[in-house]
């Protein structure tokens, strides 16, 4: 395993955390001085490196003691709020004594919905790369209302992933990766391929006491990157050296193959899940010709029954069978209006054309 040659040139680094903070919810220093150490040391050798961590709830723990009847809401916030600054500033500092800069963005599921907004976005993580600046992100849970939520930071560092076209998606956890429970021993799976769906009869249910991702939230967001292009990897952050061992090609934690990469805007589409604006209910000759491996296929109207809420062109929206089954998501080619006027009809544009369309497995 060679030092000098990494495996991958861009990546996203997950951290958990009950990867960073201790038994009492706090931060723990040591675990930040060796993941600020390994990831500026992969930058120093030419890996560019995206952080996303969790923790402000946990930082805001070891700074304020909250008083008052204060609800479960106004509780996270609160935390969140001021431990913000406290974990940025942890970050930060370590990697100032490395030479080099970090920078806070804080984003909710609302940034990744408008396409214009999403392109902004990585026009952002782009340029901070180029200046060599490590950009360090969380979801903004002070702002974060229920259904602008993400499931958890591993939902949202898997949409940043696939906005950057990173060679790999690294999720730290505080456990070894994803364990065999159906073999004797319940070994470490070390490899998955995106083609088998099978892997949640090997998790144990339960979560972490101060996270909100489980681990079928992380196979579920690995297996959808694996197939569009990215390889996933799920590993113990407090391993030493874990970073350092995955970016030089080492065995360590779940790898989840990827296959084949797909086109930007398709990838944008597939994990657009939660953030679409309407939907087309389709019969079952559209849906048959939209699941068949035989032939590509765009959606037109004459296979709609029903259009749903209100969205224009450009919009992602929800693709569903007559019994509310969602088929897939797409890029609308036009408004909601146009989409009712012209359903059933034949004789029009594709309300979806192929491109911009991607069928749920």
């Amino acid at each position: 395993m060679s030092q000098q040659h990494p495996v991958y040139r861009r990546i996203v680094v997950k951290v958990g955390t009950n990867v960073i903070t201790g038994r009492d919810g706090k931060l723990d220093p040591a675990i930040l001085d060796s993941l600020t150490a390994q990831i500026a040391s992969l930058m120093q050798g030419g890996v560019e490196v995206i952080l996303v961590t969790s923790g402000a709830v946990g930082a805001g723990r070891g700074i304020v003691s909250l008083t008052g009847n204060l609800t479960p809401v106004e509780t996270r916030q609160v935390l969140a709020a001021t431990g913000q600054i406290r974990l940025i500033n942890a970050y930060n500092d370590r990697f100032e004594k490395h030479g080099m800069t970090g920078a806070q963005l804080l984003v909710t599921k609302g940034d990744f919905r408008d396409r214009q907004h999403y392109l902004n976005m990585r026009t952002c993580f782009e340029a901070l790369l180029a200046q060599k600046i490590v950009p360090i992100v969380n979801e903004n849970d002070a702002v974060a209302v229920t259904e602008l939520m993400f499931t958890d930071n591993d939902e949202l560092s898997g949409l940043i992933a696939s906005m950057l076209q990173v060679d790999a998606h690294i999720i730290l956890s505080n456990v070894d990766g994803l364990f065999d429970t159906l073999t004797e021993g319940n070994p470490v799976i070390e490899e998955i391929d995106p083609g088998s769906k099978n892997f949640s009869q090997y998790i144990r249910p339960g979560k972490s006491e101060f996270g909100r991702g489980g681990m079928l939230t992380k196979c579920t967001i690995a297996h959808k990157l694996s197939r569009l292009g990215i390889t996933v990897h799920i590993a113990n952050g407090t391993t030493p050296g874990i970073l350092q061992t995955i970016a030089h090609g080492g065995r360590t934690g779940t790898k989840f193959i990827a296959q084949k990469p797909k086109q930007s805007r398709k990838r944008w589409i597939a994990l657009s899940e939660g953030l679409e604006k309407g939907a087309v209910i389709i019969n079952q000759g559209a849906k048959d010709a939209l699941t068949s491996d035989e032939r590509a296929t765009s959606l037109l109207p004459v296979g709609i029954t029903g259009v749903e809420g209100s969205f224009k062109r450009g919009d992602v929206i929800r693709i569903c069978s007559e019994d509310g089954t969602v088929i897939g998501y797409g890029m609308a080619s036009c408004t909601a209006e146009k989409a009712r006027a012209t359903a059933g009809q034949k004789g029009h544009k594709p309300v979806i054309h192929y491109d911009h369309l991607y069928i749920v497995p």
